[in-house]
């Protein structure tokens, strides 16, 4: 694509969300620049920092928004009904300032949806002012998102819905992630849309063994960091790392050879928005239940105690079923809620971990793991989580939520 003149083609993506916390957009962005050699300017909220790769591209001009005051969150529910319509008019005079003013005239624009208001309204606008193509990139309904949290019956779903099939429906082309959607689209909502499946970018590979190991020295002292009083990584001795080794909970350094630990725990990863679309309570009731049922299966009771147990571990002890440690990316609304719950499991050879990783050291920890977890349950049933995605490119082997 060239613009006029034969200058070089542009593209705007926008994402009125944390662009570090939006992979697929950062993706796309990636792609426009180096494959089809287009200068991109993204407009998106900060935040999360997004991958070196788009940081570093010389064509890759990132435009940060100011975002909405934390302090409008707090406000009691009364005021609920003026803020879900303020926000939005806001909202969407920043973005026309950005999209109009703040950026040179692009040939596309190409926005994520959801959130889709206003963002489907600014761009349409912006892109009939600026005479460019506007293209969707459809990754969910952005009203079954709504209605989780207003309920279905809700007028602000209704008309949330309306604008989003309008506007939808004036796009000169859409983008989905999933067949189910295409025809969805295609069906109910009068628009064809192009099939677009996630792809595991090259930074999504297996981890090495020297990669691994200066990963775990890396995070080192928040793994061995318990959510509670103690827990079998942290507890007794367990949490003396011997430094003259350049040990860590997973591998241990002799020299220049690097060795996985025999007695290490199972890694268990999973990512998380911590939003009501991925219910947590499954994975800790799966915790309580391995928890309990290898302490069944070694004939042990309550009484057995959890010091001396894991003082073995820490001696060297093996044990036919391992400890598993399940680290939880990501940042999001419910994260405080469930942290409290796990403090109060008390599990004997399960532990967590909560963190926030750089987006250069998730797809190590990824490729680090033994299993790799997703919960994320659609709104809308029709799209598929990109995280799997992720975990299949560094040869993760995943447990999710079933899909039809």
């Amino acid at each position: 694509m060239s613009g006029q003149n034969g200058k070089r083609g542009r593209a705007c993506v926008v994402v009125l969300g944390d662009l570090g916390r939006s992979p697929r957009m950062q993706y796309h962005a990636l792609s426009l620049a180096r494959q089809a050699s287009l200068e991109v300017d993204i407009i998106a909220y900060g935040g999360s920092e997004p991958h070196i790769a788009v940081l570093s591209h010389p064509s890759i001009h990132i435009h940060t928004m100011t975002q909405w005051p934390k302090i409008f969150q707090g406000l009691p529910r009364i005021f609920r009904p003026i803020m879900l319509l303020l926000k939005p008019i806001i909202q969407f005079f920043m973005l026309l300032w950005f999209l109009c003013l703040k950026i040179p005239s692009p040939d596309v624009f190409i926005m994520q949806n959801p959130p889709s208001v206003p963002t489907l309204v600014a761009v349409r606008w912006a892109s009939s002012l600026r005479n460019s193509a506007f293209i969707i990139d459809w990754h969910n309904f952005g009203y079954t998102l709504l209605s989780l949290s207003l309920g279905r019956n809700s007028r602000f779903v209704s008309v949330y819905r309306w604008i989003e099939n309008h506007y939808g429906k004036m796009a000169d082309g859409s983008l989905c992630v999933t067949k189910a959607m295409q025809h969805e689209l295609a069906q109910n909502w009068g628009i064809n849309a192009t099939v677009l499946y996630d792809q595991p970018p090259e930074f999504f590979h297996p981890t090495s063994l020297e990669e691994k190991h200066k990963l775990f020295c890396r995070l080192d002292k928040d793994l061995r960091q318990p959510l509670g009083s103690g827990d079998c990584v942290s507890g007794g001795s367990l949490g003396m790392g011997n430094y003259e080794l350049n040990e860590t909970l997973f591998t241990t350094q002799v020299d220049t050879d690097i060795f996985l630990k025999p007695n290490r725990a199972a890694l268990v990863v999973s990512s998380t928005s911590w939003t009501p679309d991925e219910d947590f309570s499954i994975l800790l009731e799966a915790a309580v239940m391995y928890d309990r049922r290898v302490a069944a299966v070694l004939n042990e009771d309550d009484s057995t105690n959890e010091e001396f147990l894991w003082k073995e571990i820490s001696d060297g002890k093996q044990y036919v079923y391992p400890r598993l440690l399940f680290i939880i990316t990501g940042k999001g609304p419910e994260k405080e809620k469930y942290e409290e719950k796990i403090r109060r499991l008390h599990l004997k050879r399960v532990a967590f971990r909560t963190m926030w990783l750089s987006a250069e050291d998730y797809p190590l920890l990824l490729g680090s793991a033994d299993l790799g977890v997703c919960l994320h349950t659609s709104s809308s049933g029709l799209d598929l989580p990109m995280k799997v995605v992720d975990m299949f490119g560094c040869g993760l082997p995943a447990c999710a939520v079933s899909y039809s």
